[in-house]
């Protein structure tokens, strides 16, 4: 005797976009925290002066801004 299952596929598909539009939205909000375009950005427009007063060269932004993640 043969068994089989029968997927009530009409429940299933809201359900599964609702977990992908949730796992969407994180990901997209995680995405936005560690952008740091805008804080390069801000100081890329600032002057060297303005620079030297936080202890950056203008070399050093990238890493400025990054060296909570990379140590260099």
């Amino acid at each position: 005797m043969a068994h089989t299952a029968h997927h009530d596929t009409a429940f299933a598909a809201p359900r599964l976009r609702g977990i992908l539009a949730r796992i969407g939205t994180f990901l997209d909000r995680y995405a936005a925290r560690q952008c740091r375009s805008d804080q390069i950005d801000r100081l890329e427009a600032m002057s060297d002066a303005e620079l030297a007063k936080l202890g950056v060269t203008r070399e050093g932004i990238v890493h400025y801004v990054f060296r909570d993640k990379f140590y260099i």
